[in-house]
């Protein structure tokens, strides 16, 4: 029996119209998944391989295998060094709490992702969130707080914002850092991966500015279809997180077949450069579509294959999503508590997948629906 305090919150959630459910995509037109290049439907090369790593890669876990994809990762990115983790989650937590400590400031965007907030909660770090993407806040905070004798001040951003879909002036926020003595910039590319950059390689690739991040984070759930995250710095840190990183020291190893996932994901996309530009395309004739429906005051503007229409009140936008849904395409609603109220949405993922034709219908019927509404 659940306790009755643990009723009640799920009470709360149900009569405010917020409660989570599982639900399965059962054959619709797909704008809801992570999925951007459609690398998750490709088939892997049929070899044999074991089922589990048996261990933690400090005790059985580790093999050669393991040791060349963190090369070839490492090379695609132009980093230094690259580190498996289980998951982009499993990094986060990990990375956060192992190089902070009492006496260092975290600040972070106030728009980061539940992994970093988290990671942020698992260290021992004070931290401070400055205003989404406002660089002259955070250089506020940074001339206010970052002169402090044995400091290390950490700031964390992404690279495309997963509620938002929209990007940090990635420049402008190095060159701001670099400002300050023991002031170190976190990025994490998730959503970027496969989709911002030459060949996908990510906003840190686009802008030139691989060399000058200390760490960045990049996940294999979304872009690259398959599953695990890797950091990409330098050796110093790849030796250090080995040592100090507990969601590293402590779990299984990924398994050879989740390795090979990745790897095959790598060289699609170094042969698969038409995926990353028809996407880039797709990206495109969404925005122009948006503007042809009228739509343009309802979504936030983005050139990421993450678009949101905001629809305020939790009730209302899943009503808007159902219509969606009924009519076959998936689009799901973002409800509040995981964005603030009066900023619930539908958030609308594209694909290279996706047709001209499915995004006129879906938002020639969002139209409508909104009319509606």
């Amino acid at each position: 029996m659940l306790p009755e305090k643990l009723q009640a919150l799920l009470g709360m959630r149900y009569f405010s119209g917020s409660l989570r459910k599982l639900t399965v995509n059962r054959g619709l037109v797909d704008f809801a998944s992570n999925d951007y290049l459609g690398f998750s439907k490709l088939e892997l090369t049929q070899t044999k391989s074991s089922n589990g790593a048996t261990g933690s890669r400090l005790i059985s876990g580790h093999s050669d295998l393991h040791h060349q994809i963190e090369e070839q990762i490492a090379a695609f990115h132009n980093a230094p060094a690259a580190l498996l983790f289980n998951s982009g989650y499993d990094a986060n937590i990990g990375l956060i709490p192992a190089l902070t400590d009492r006496a260092d400031l975290i600040l972070f965007d106030q728009l980061v992702h539940a992994s970093i907030r988290d990671g942020i909660q698992l260290s021992q770090a004070k931290s401070l969130k400055y205003r989404h993407n406002d660089l002259r806040h955070l250089e506020i905070l940074l001339s206010k707080f970052s002169e402090e004798e044995e400091r290390q001040v950490y700031v964390i951003t992404e690279s495309v914002f997963s509620m938002d879909g929209d990007m940090p002036d990635l420049k402008k926020l190095v060159k701001l850092v670099e400002r300050f003595e023991n002031v170190h910039l976190i990025l994490d590319e998730a959503h970027a991966l496969g989709v911002i950059g030459n060949k996908g390689a990510g906003l840190a690739q686009k802008e030139d500015v691989e060399n000058d991040i200390f760490a960045r984070v990049v996940t294999f759930g979304k872009g690259l279809g398959c599953h695990g995250a890797a950091i990409l710095g330098s050796e110093d840190l790849k030796e250090y997180l080995i040592n100090y990183a507990r969601s590293f020291i402590y779990t299984t190893a990924l398994p050879e077949h989740s390795l090979r996932a990745i790897s095959n994901a790598y060289l699609m996309l170094n042969k698969r450069e038409d995926a990353v530009s028809r996407l880039s395309y797709i990206i495109a004739f969404f925005n122009k579509l948006v503007l042809a429906n009228g739509l343009r005051l309802c979504f936030r503007e983005s050139e990421t294959a993450i678009q949101v229409c905001i629809i305020p009140k939790n009730e209302k936008v899943k009503k808007a999503a159902r219509i969606l849904q009924e009519k076959g395409y998936d689009v799901r609603a973002i409800l509040s508590p995981t964005v603030s109220q009066g900023e619930e949405r539908l958030r609308v993922c594209l694909h290279s997948f996706n047709t001209e034709k499915e995004i006129e219908g879906l938002l020639q019927l969002l139209a409508k629906t909104l009319k509606e509404l």
